[in-house]
């Protein structure tokens, strides 16, 4: 299966690390466990955070989706974390654009002229392209890459758990918000966007080109995380012994 798709005869390489890969992943107990520990801290806290920014952030539209086609294709090649980082600059803007466009014209009771009514949908529009492009798919796909075998199972369960929380929470409270703070809600999210967009480029760092299996490495190298990552590892590791002569 691999020859075809990769379209050579030459995948033995690979097909040792997925094989050991798998045996590695039968001897793993207690994910829940591993993934407190202290140099499991920088996944931990993405696996938290991640999932809380996006759906700080959540929007739907057919704009989002063609930008989230658009970032698959670019993703490889441009980086994870630049297209973070664009994807939240457009969003905090338009985000603020569109709140001081209500707050200046709308008011309390009042009503936006036709020019301003399209700028408002425009602005909206470029909001949704941004998050379709950078927060809707990555908030998936950077939980998915940096968890090793050890805490997969449990890093994941925690962002799919976070994710569906701060969802709810964002739906029963926004239009409670929007009747208290009106114009103001935009710039609460516009807020957290802004937050979440410095977190990203400070705290996480890229992941592109670097496989699963080596991606412990990003974090020994990171100013930050690297206090918490010990170079030391812990982890006890039995395989069959047999796979070595693929």
């Amino acid at each position: 299966m691999l020859q075809k798709i990769r379209g050579t005869e030459d995948v033995q390489a690979e097909l040792y690390d997925l094989v050991t890969a798998n045996e590695i992943s039968k001897t793993i107990k207690h994910p829940f466990k591993n993934i407190l520990k202290k140099k499991y801290r920088p996944q931990l806290v993405m696996a938290v955070v991640i999932p809380f920014f996006q759906q700080s952030a959540m929007v739907t539209g057919a704009a989002g989706l063609s930008m989230t086609f658009l970032s698959l294709l670019i993703i490889d090649k441009v980086g994870r974390r630049t297209i973070f980082t664009i994807g939240g600059v457009q969003m905090f803007v338009s985000q603020m654009l569109v709140g001081a466009v209500m707050a200046g014209k709308l008011g309390d009771h009042g009503g936006l002229s036709k020019g301003y009514g399209y700028l408002v949908l425009i602005l909206i529009c470029s909001y949704v392209a941004g998050f379709g492009l950078s927060w809707g798919p990555l908030g998936w796909l950077i939980p998915s890459e940096i968890f090793p075998l050890e805490i997969r199972s449990a890093g994941q369960s925690i962002t799919v758990a976070v994710g569906f929380l701060f969802t709810f929470i964002v739906a029963q409270t926004f239009l409670e918000m929007l009747c208290h703070l009106k114009a103001g809600t935009f710039f609460f999210f516009g807020g957290w966007v802004g937050v979440m967009t410095v977190f990203v480029y400070l705290f996480l760092p890229e992941t592109k080109n670097v496989p699963i299996e080596t991606m412990d490495r990003i974090w020994k190298q990171h100013w930050y995380w690297r206090r918490y990552v010990s170079e030391e590892d812990d982890t006890e590791v039995n395989f069959d012994t047999r796979y070595l002569d693929l």
